[in-house]
């Protein structure tokens, strides 16, 4: 299956990895499993978000998992990854522009942002842990 960019990136980096270092937590860094899971789950609960709706119990059940140590194999977690990529890229394509501005909320805490802030964020927060993935896995391989 053609994985998305950044999926295909991930992919890459963890071929060679084994079911144990997928989830080795070298020097204490969080698992490239975690942060995989982790990318994958928190894309979909801030789409939510950007749609103004409230997470649902499958999501909560989804985050709890992600606080987990140990969790599904490397192409399961590329393929959830994947569907996750797929899904915010329909999401960020159908926005209407003249909603960018508009208010949104974040949490239980119901913080507050804006449609780009979340769009932005979103961003910026799967970059960084596509990162901290690739390093996990160039770790677990030494």
């Amino acid at each position: 299956m053609p994985f998305s960019r950044r999926a295909r990136d991930l992919a890459r980096y963890t071929e060679p990895l084994t079911a144990d270092q997928i989830w080795a937590t070298p020097h204490g860094l969080g698992s490239v499993g975690f942060h995989v899971r982790h990318i994958a789950g928190s894309t979909g609960r801030l789409m939510t978000y950007l749609q103004g709706r409230a997470l649902d119990a499958e999501q909560m059940a989804t985050l709890k998992a992600e606080e987990t140590g140990i969790g599904p194999g490397r192409d399961e977690l590329l393929a959830d990854l994947d569907r996750a990529f797929r899904n915010a890229e329909a999401v960020v394509r159908s926005l209407d522009p003249s909603t960018l501005a508009e208010d949104r909320t974040v949490g239980r805490k119901r913080l507050p942002t804006t449609v780009i802030g979340l769009v932005t964020h979103i961003a910026e927060h799967t970059q960084r842990h596509v990162g901290q993935a690739i390093i996990a896995a160039k770790l677990a391989r030494t």
